[in-house]
């Protein structure tokens, strides 16, 4: 028989036995990234992140794992629910706190109803839902919401009476290519020239590029881009971003293997860095900066460098990131995002049902519209 209990902190539950249900492949549901964000202070304590992270059970055995948390607010998500917020607020209701699934301040797709090899996905996720839907009725909560789940996953969800949001992001994907020059050999002659033209234009500035992964990025290089991190949020929100030096530090040590850093060097400075995480089979941009300008450094060192890394240890996909249609010129085709959401209030549920409808239609026509904008010669990008 199943059942469910709660763990305000990820220092209730082993690592091995966490990892043991999430899998040690895609490196956000992992342990060792989610109690990093708890020990290093981005989750927990005043930040509005309450962990609240669900496990099942059959007996003794854990069967299914769920990052979960009490939310106080909607920073930190890339699934926008402000106008939600503020309709509860005109009504004078409260939406705060609402319960979310989430990876916190990550906007990227992947597992979050983990389940135990052998184990049902629709079975564990229809006992679960039930849980948290009753657990939103019987407390202070309005709200559950699954943010970035895998296709499957959010069909599943659907069927269990949560609603549906769509959205859309850029990837790119690894045909096969040998080289950045048959990657390249898709596009036709403008686009391809103007890249090429981007790509030598950092050259000529004097800039070099190198990528260090897991263990050879040491407590110098870490500190150093922390820094690049800091400017990076203060220049976009005038904030030095939600995650700290430590916790940089601490991925370092606990998650090497799935760490690959750009730097830039210009005259023996280390001037900007670009981090992205690795699975078995994607890639994912995540964090930027810089200490000076250059003409396309960003593009360089947040792109081309990730499609060359791809195209090296041959991984399908590049997930560079929320955000940024001038991706799509470059070669990443839009996809489609999803998350799913239960409203408890009637009235308000069918108010947003409403908006998802129409905001679905909108998406559907927005992907088909960019599609038409990739640079390839032919029909070589899918979503």
């Amino acid at each position: 028989m199943l059942r469910v209990s709660h763990i305000d902190s990820l220092a209730e539950i082993a690592a091995d036995a966490w990892n043991a249900v999430a899998g040690l492949d895609h490196p956000f549901t992992r342990h060792e990234f989610l109690h990093g964000l708890e020990r290093t202070g981005a989750v927990g304590g005043d930040s509005g992140w309450q962990t609240h992270h669900a496990l099942v059970w059959r007996g003794a055995e854990l069967v299914a794992v769920l990052p979960l948390y009490r939310k106080y607010h909607s920073y930190g998500e890339y699934v926008f629910d402000w106008s939600w917020a503020d309709a509860y607020r005109r009504y004078q209701r409260p939406y705060y706190p609402k319960l979310l699934c989430a990876i916190p301040y990550t906007p990227a797709g992947g597992p979050r109803l983990c389940i135990a090899p052998g184990e049902n996905f629709a079975d564990i996720a229809a006992f679960l839902i039930a849980h948290l839907r009753r657990e939103v009725r019987d407390t202070d909560l309005s709200s559950l919401h699954i943010l970035f789940p895998d296709a499957d996953a959010c069909q599943t969800f659907a069927a269990q009476g949560l609603s549906v949001r769509h959205g859309a992001q850029y990837h790119w994907f690894n045909r096969g290519f040998a080289s950045f020059d048959d990657f390249l050999a898709t596009f036709n002659s403008r686009k391809r020239k103007a890249l090429r033209k981007e790509r030598a234009r950092v050259l000529e500035q004097g800039l070099e590029l190198e990528v260090l992964e897991g263990d050879r990025i040491g407590p110098q290089q870490w500190d150093q881009f922390y820094r690049f991190y800091q400017l990076t949020y203060a220049k976009r929100s005038g904030h030095g971003g939600y995650l700290s030096r430590e916790f940089f530090h601490d991925i370092g040590r606990s998650l090497p293997e799935h760490l690959v850093l750009t730097r830039a060097h210009w005259r023996g400075e280390v001037v900007a860095g670009a981090l992205c995480f690795r699975d078995s089979d994607t890639l994912y941009g995540r964090y930027w900066g810089c200490t000076r300008e250059f003409d396309f450094l960003h593009f360089e060192a947040c792109y081309y460098q990730g499609i060359e890394y791809c195209i090296r240890h041959g991984l399908g996909r590049f997930d560079p990131g929320a955000q940024g249609e001038h991706k799509i010129q470059r070669g990443f085709t839009p996809v489609l995002t999803r998350s799913c959401h239960w409203i408890e209030d009637s009235a308000f549920r069918a108010a947003i049902d409403d908006f998802l409808e129409r905001e679905r239609r909108e998406v559907a026509r927005y992907l088909v519209e960019a599609g038409t904008l990739l640079p390839f010669r032919n029909e070589s990008g899918t979503a």
